[in-house]
């Protein structure tokens, strides 16, 4: 039976964000937590100890000389310098006077980043750092640079609603869409529900039909964790209601899976398509009466939700019998759903709820078929 829950679209560990290691001292390199995707290998590039800045003079080899200075310069745009370990400090913990005093000091690159590919600018966006974000960017900072994980100052900005930020980014040029797996800043501002950032993002010209690998919308995303007011707020600016992710998956349908019964209705009302089914045949109604979610399916069965047997060989009473939703069964049986229906296997919903073991739903289900018979 095609009875379980699908994959839900994600963010790759957005959850998580920069921020200091409360373990980690001052002496030390800041040690950032893994985000996202897990980092690309990459090689690193440090000085060779035989070539140091006074081994060579263009005199003695020019071809040398420029090696070294080539070789100097990867080391200080590297963390690994002492000074692009102070810097990258200095963004992490918000600490604008070290960072001014690092970057006068000239031995180090404004955009120095670490194995993983993080600048001091990502880091002071990422921790709501202000006063660094301005100082970076007015030094030369790139709003440009990524993670490996294909992230920027941007994203984790947007990730954490920080709105001053945000505008300060997108008036030095940072790019409103970027990674080709679609998690972009308006995606995690969606996520995490930053109603003020989706609103500039989408002033500055993110694309608000813009589709993750999986093809989720802002208005999916929006849908999956709950957020009406949000989710108005893309509807009244044209989002897509009925637009299905690859699996065919809806808003409707991932809203009735999740129980968001104010999402449900919004999305109704809006005209979404009340049947459209996932690619295994589920419609919302199956999915909330698979869950439980008693006020979702009265909202669907109000708006014309079908009681069939469905493409998946199942219907709403069978999903709901099996798994013991006795509100729903009787919300269902009373709104006319067929108590006799059989599904792929030949049974009854009575019965799959027998082999279950809800007894208190076979019994209403079997003293339901006489009412049920003389009514139709």
């Amino acid at each position: 039976m095609s009875l379980a829950p699908p994959t839900s679209p994600r963010l790759h560990g957005r959850s998580r964000s920069l921020s200091p290691n409360p373990r980690q001292g001052t002496t030390s390199s800041p040690s950032l937590p893994q985000l996202l995707a897990p980092p690309m290998r990459t090689t690193s590039l440090t000085p060779s100890p035989r070539l140091t800045r006074h081994s060579w003079s263009p005199a003695h080899s020019p071809t040398l000389h420029h090696h070294v200075r080539s070789t100097l310069n990867l080391f200080y745009r590297s963390k690994d310098s002492p000074s692009g370990q102070q810097l990258h400090l200095a963004a992490l913990q918000g600490n604008i006077e070290l960072l001014k005093r690092t970057l006068d000091g000239g031995r180090v690159h404004i955009d120095s980043q670490d194995k993983e590919g993080t600048t001091p600018l990502i880091l002071a966006a990422a921790n709501n750092h202000y006063g660094c974000v301005r100082e970076l960017l007015d030094q030369g900072a790139s709003p440009h640079i990524r993670r490996h994980t294909g992230t920027c100052a941007l994203f984790f900005a947007a990730q954490g609603g920080f709105l001053d930020i945000v505008k300060l980014l997108l008036d030095k040029g940072a790019p409103v869409e970027h990674p080709p797996d679609g998690g972009t800043p308006l995606f995690v501002a969606c996520q995490c529900n930053h109603l003020a950032v989706v609103r500039e993002l989408l002033g500055r010209g993110a694309n608000i039909h813009a589709t993750m690998a999986d093809g989720a919308t802002p208005l999916f995303i929006a849908a999956q964790n709950g957020h009406c007011k949000l989710l108005r707020f893309l509807l009244s600016k044209g989002a897509n209601e009925n637009q299905i992710r690859k699996d065919r998956a809806t808003p409707l349908w991932i809203a009735s899976q999740m129980g968001h019964a104010d999402i449900v209705k919004e999305l109704l009302d809006a005209g979404a398509q009340v049947d459209a089914a996932r690619e295994d045949g589920a419609t919302p109604l199956f999915k909330a009466a698979h869950k439980g979610h008693v006020e979702v399916v009265r909202s669907l069965v109000n708006h014309g939700a079908t009681f069939e047997l469905l493409n998946n060989g199942e219907s709403a009473l069978h999903a709901a019998a099996l798994f013991g939703h006795l509100k729903v069964v009787k919300d269902l049986v009373a709104a006319g759903a067929n108590v006799n229906l059989k599904n792929k296997e030949g049974q009854t919903p009575a019965e799959l709820a027998r082999d279950a073991g809800y007894d208190v739903i076979a019994e209403f289900l079997l003293k339901a078929r006489p009412s049920y018979q003389t009514t139709v």
